[in-house]
């Protein structure tokens, strides 16, 4: 991906020239609005900071930023205490932690003894802990150096099969992994196709890429996006540049379509998850639910990826 670069208070700002999932020419994506850099809620024209725009691909429905900003040190955006993140229930560990997504993999591969699987951006290392009680020799990395810290220290995660690395420094065997999981991590990464390209070398053939993603599509965006309209504004709500939760990226299934396609991937399963559902009365939360199952409007997708023999 080609880019040109400017830089201003901490961070450097990349514009995109091409869609980061399927190539398409950036020029002609429509302009959705613009997003600030900090917690904007209904008013954001009463509010100071660094804007950036908002665009969607006309081919395959992404949604970004453009530019892209990027602080010139990650830890400026992840090396802050875990505690500031979540409440302290957070490190406890329900036995049902990812325990539907490591039944959903199990039945792509073929039965095999003690699979190795990733967790890419392992965080407290939950998931490696959760992997390993079903079997699989778990290893991972995470880019945050109090969360790696905090994984070993007080989660009791082998610092043996736990790396402090980003994505673009780490390495692997080739062919090593029988499971890899981008569990709310895609939406962080800046170039999340080459990050797959580079993560697809580590995965054997039949090897499943699972990966969870905010929807572009998200049925709550659209109408908060009309209410920003209707004030006379061009603010969007789509993505969180630059504050938390840094995400860059709003993923359609075509989006991963046409990546996977170019990658010798093929979707084997999918599904929208409504999860959230912020600024509706209680009273209609089950109306807009049952709309946004029915149309597959959720905030959240999940897709299961296999590499192709």
């Amino acid at each position: 991906m080609a880019y040109a670069i400017r830089m201003t208070k901490g961070y450097y700002f990349e514009d995109v020239f091409h869609c980061e999932m399927c190539g398409d020419e950036t020029s002609l994506h429509r302009v959705l609005g613009q997003r600030l850099n900090r917690q904007q809620g209904l008013s954001p024209r009463k509010k100071t900071g660094i804007s950036v725009s908002v665009k969607k691909c006309n081919n395959c429905g992404l949604v970004y930023s453009s530019p892209q900003p990027i602080p010139f040190d990650i830890q400026d955006h992840y090396g802050i205490p875990p505690e500031s993140y979540w409440e302290p229930v957070y490190f406890e560990i329900e036995e049902s932690y990812f325990s539907r997504e490591i039944r959903e993999t199990t039945e792509f591969f073929r039965q095999k003894q003690n699979p190795k699987a990733l967790d890419v951006g392992a965080g407290l290392g939950k998931c490696m802990i959760a992997l390993e009680k079903a079997g699989f020799h778990a290893y991972g990395f995470e880019p945050s150096k109090p969360f790696h810290e905090k994984a070993i220290n007080e989660m009791g995660i082998d610092p043996e099969n736990l790396k402090l690395s980003s994505i673009e420094e780490v390495e692997y065997p080739e062919a090593y992994f029988d499971f890899i999981t981008y569990g709310a991590v895609f939406e962080h990464l800046y170039h999340p196709a080459k990050s797959l390209e580079k993560t697809l070398k580590w995965l054997k053939e039949d090897g499943i890429i699972h990966i969870e993603v905010p929807s572009s599509t998200w049925l709550i965006s659209d109408i908060i996006n009309l209410y920003y309209k209707l004030r006379g504004t061009n603010y969007v709500t789509n993505l969180s540049p630059m504050h938390v939760p840094y995400h860059l990226y709003e993923f359609d299934l075509k989006s991963f379509q046409a990546l996977g396609k170019g990658l010798g991937l093929y979707i084997v399963k999918h599904r929208y998850e409504v999860c959230e559902i912020p600024f509706v009365p209680n009273f209609l939360q089950p109306v807009f639910r049952n709309i946004m199952k029915r149309t597959n409007r959720g905030m959240q997708l999940t897709v299961y990826l296999k590499k192709c023999a």
